[in-house]
């Protein structure tokens, strides 16, 4: 393990709190700050272990801290939690480290850098994969954006729950990176939700199915771990449809900036309107197969 840090960590929801408890339980000196105290108080009480400070403000949890980790909703709340004036930035110490965990905007990614630089901090922008079981067990990957003196500085703390770390480019390269991602995830979602409607139309037995087509060209980890609950209507696995349409909105406004058509991720992002408007926001993206219709036997 590396030497233990003064660390501190905003944002404790269903991927922030795992990750904290990982950085506790590997002896950093934690720090948490949570804006609803209900949230700070469930994580508390689901990790009654671990020993840490609490903070009531974002800029005394930065006070004196060695690094400071993000994971909020958006780019508002990320703004208000960094930039403001009892936002982070407002006491963080010189030579310090910044890690944003938070899927946002390349923009507002961009800015931070651009202040933290001016504050002479180490900043990375580092969305994560892996979805909620990955940051439970400690096996995310993170895609990073930033100098590499500060991609190194940061890594000792994120390998506490990490199996990858890749430094994909410069300040804002790891938002655009993870929105690749979401392309790609989304695309296989959609066809996987088509095959298995399509499958159940004509009547076959889909553990045959999986047995049959799961070793060859059309493989995936979504196939692997998403087709026996699909196949029982079971979409409660963490990452929720409300934040896939906050993911491919930032998406295509890139997208857009870049000149590139997105028409297939533009279909798609509408199909997760439809789930939603069948009151599937919070259901997790599998559920995509819920706005295809049931045929024949199934």
């Amino acid at each position: 393990m590396s030497e233990p840090k003064h660390v501190s960590f905003l944002g404790l929801g269903v991927m922030g709190g795992a990750i904290a408890r990982h950085i506790g339980n590997a002896g950093h000196k934690l720090t948490i700050y949570n804006r609803s105290p209900q949230r700070l108080e469930k994580w508390q009480a689901a990790n009654p272990g671990l020993a840490v400070r609490i903070a009531q403000t974002p800029a005394e949890a930065a006070e004196g801290a060695q690094v400071v980790l993000t994971c909020v909703g958006n780019d508002d709340d990320l703004a208000d939690v960094v930039l403001g004036p009892t936002g982070v930035f407002a006491t963080l110490r010189k030579g310090a480290v910044f890690i944003d965990h938070t899927t946002v905007s390349a923009r507002i990614a961009r800015q931070i850098a651009v202040e933290a630089r001016d504050l002479q901090v180490h900043c990375v922008d580092a969305p994560v994969t892996g979805g909620q079981a990955g940051a439970e067990n400690g096996t995310l990957t993170v895609m990073c954006g930033g100098r590499d003196e500060a991609i190194e500085a940061a890594r000792p703390i994120m390998e506490a729950y990490t199996k990858r770390i890749v430094h994909v480019g410069k300040a804002g390269a790891g938002q655009t990176t993870k929105m690749v991602n979401q392309i790609a995830f989304a695309g296989v979602l959609a066809s996987l939700s088509e095959a298995m409607r399509f499958a159940q139309a004509a009547h076959l037995d889909l553990d045959k199915v999986y047995d049959a087509i799961s070793g060859g060209a059309s493989q995936s980890w979504q196939m692997d771990n998403r087709w026996h609950t699909m196949a029982k209507d079971e979409f409660d696995f963490g990452f929720a449809v409300d934040w896939m349409r906050k993911d491919l909105g930032l998406t295509l406004e890139e997208g857009r900036s870049l000149g590139v058509p997105l028409a297939v991720t533009a279909l798609i992002d509408q199909f997760y309107a439809e789930v939603q408007a069948l009151g599937g926001g919070r259901q997790d993206t599998s559920s995509l197969i819920r706005r295809l219709p049931k045929r024949g036997g199934a």
